[in-house]
């Protein structure tokens, strides 16, 4: 089953590059397109360039410019010219509190901030060493657009490979955030791995984003890689399920990238699969899809999805169900080309483990982070002998797909016995009355840990705990039964669609 490895692209030194030759190559072609405001790829290059000029006497090589915006015209064009000006963009959430801010903005210490006025916090105190000029409040989203007259060239020295690109902060929502550090290098070979096994067409790509574009997973989806086919972007400000199927309809939308729960949500509006006819490929990624809501989607609008799999510190895309080979369902397909993948031992992690069997997995290529922003020992502990230690517990079949069982962290251990949450979750979901299943450890005095678990409702349907706890004693071994199974309006979640499993009450205690 096993088959050629397709050969790898040319890699570009930077996505800047990309922009500029698309202005070259296609000016006229439409490139973005937010609430009402279309630019072509010549008008694109040229505000990168007037925003970079503008902001290039306080930001250079090596600084870090915090950007905090929600998604708009104007958060893609203030990337790209911190970008061109071999600064690092720090993209933050502008969701997140004042506490969770500081303690990023204290890491990061930008030398500006570029914020739209959705933001209400008081920036100044949060970044006590910056002056009132390095903050600039563009306005709703497209205020960047009224630079358009001053629009001019990108800089000369564009960014290379071992510049830093951008600073990524993830796993903000539970103790001290880390800074991921991402060069050029990593994004530019990233979008070339991620094109071997999902090709785009040039200059025939209509990409919608509903995805936070403060996030790697929307940026590399929809951001770079609309970019890279010289295709236009249809940037939503928020998901919204009945404007994502009228925009699928009026701009011809062929590709969109999207967390499992928007495909859950558009399965409970009618689908006209006529309107929808134009899409040839969707991408989820984020967090394991259910396969009933894949089939589901996939049956109503005749469009693929190609599930994957990846993080913040690896490009991000680690692998992907190709186009053009097969698709299996609850995989998260093939590595990308130029990646190595391996399965090891939990305990030590040195071990590669055979066929079929779970362990941590662990990954080295070109697209892997330069480390954690002053976070050494947490650096030296991720990265080991040029491994990046993902902290993700999966197995890989015979022919070389990967199959996610969930974190590390996450495993429930009963007894002495592992219990990977993802096992229940799939039983769970198996009952046509549940819509989405969390499993998690809750504390027990005689196990140590037990099973419990969290579901919703399908549309239209109501759940019977008793009927569950019965499904999942005739496909599970007992001890890996939830102990209390309780059914929620819907499941808590990060800002970019993945399950808050922490913030998990035990069942009990709801």
């Amino acid at each position: 089953m096993r088959s050629e490895t397709p050969a790898l692209g040319v890699v570009p030194a930077s996505v800047v590059h990309l922009l500029r030759d698309a202005a070259a190559e296609c000016p006229h072609a439409p490139a973005i397109f937010f609430e009402g405001t279309r630019l072509d790829y010549a008008q694109y290059a040229g505000l990168v360039g007037a925003v970079a000029r503008r902001i290039g006497a306080r930001a250079g090589a090596g600084d870090r410019v915090a950007i905090l915006m929600r998604n708009s015209l104007d958060l893609a064009v203030a990337t790209f010219a911190v970008h061109a000006l071999r600064a690092q963009a720090v993209p933050l959430n502008p969701g997140y509190s004042e506490r969770e801010l500081a303690l990023m903005l204290a890491d990061a210490t930008p030398c500006m901030v570029l914020f739209d006025d959705s933001i209400t916090l008081d920036l100044p105190a949060l970044c006590p060493h910056l002056d009132a000029g390095a903050f600039w409040c563009t306005g709703d989203g497209n205020g960047l657009a009224a630079l358009l007259p001053e629009a001019c060239a990108l800089p000369d020295a564009l960014p290379g490979h071992e510049d830093l690109a951008t600073l990524q902060y993830t796993g903000g929502t539970t103790g001290r955030p880390k800074g991921v550090n991402i060069l050029h290098r990593q994004i530019a070979w990233n979008i070339v791995q991620r094109e071997a096994w999902l090709p785009t067409r040039r200059g025939a790509e209509v990409v919608l984003c509903t995805m936070p574009l403060f996030h790697v997973s929307a940026v590399s989806m929809s951001l770079h890689l609309c970019l890279h086919a010289h295709g236009e972007l249809v940037i939503h400000r928020r998901f919204n399920a009945q404007a994502v199927l009228q925009a699928i309809a009026q701009h011809r939308v062929t590709l969109m990238s999207a967390a499992p729960t928007i495909f859950y949500d558009l399965l409970k509006q009618p689908l006209d699969r006529a309107r929808l006819s134009s899409l040839r490929a969707c991408f989820s990624g984020a967090a394991p899809l259910p396969r009933e809501t894949l089939e589901r989607f996939e049956q109503a609008t005749g469009c693929a999805i190609h599930e994957g799999y990846g993080m913040s510190e690896a490009g991000p895309c680690l692998t992907f169900n190709p186009m053009h080979r097969e698709r299996r369902a609850g995989s998260v397909g093939l590595p990308v080309p130029g990646c190595e993948l391996q399965i090891v031992d939990l305990a030590e992690g040195t071990t590669p483990l055979p066929t079929g069997h779970a362990g941590q997995i662990r990954v080295r290529g070109p697209q892997v982070m330069a480390g954690y922003r002053n976070l050494p020992e947490q650096t030296a502990q991720a990265l080991q002998g040029g491994w990046l230690y993902t902290g993700d517990v999966a197995l890989i079949d015979e022919d070389g797909y990967v199959y996610i069982q969930g974190r590390q962290h996450d495993t429930i251990n009963v007894a002495g016995f592992k219990v990977y949450p993802i096992e229940i979750e799939q039983v769970l979901l198996s009952c046509p009355e549940v819509g989405e299943a969390a499993a998690f450890a809750a504390p027990d005095a005689r196990m140590g840990q037990v099973v419990h678990a969290w579901v919703t409702a399908a549309p239209g349907r109501t759940v019977d705990v008793e009927r569950l706890q019965s499904l999942c004693a005739a496909q599970l071994a007992g001890y890996k039964v939830p102990r209390a199974i309780g059914v929620l309006e819907r499941l808590p979640r990060t800002s970019v669609g993945k399950l808050a499993r922490n913030t998990l009450a035990p069942v009990a205690a709801a």
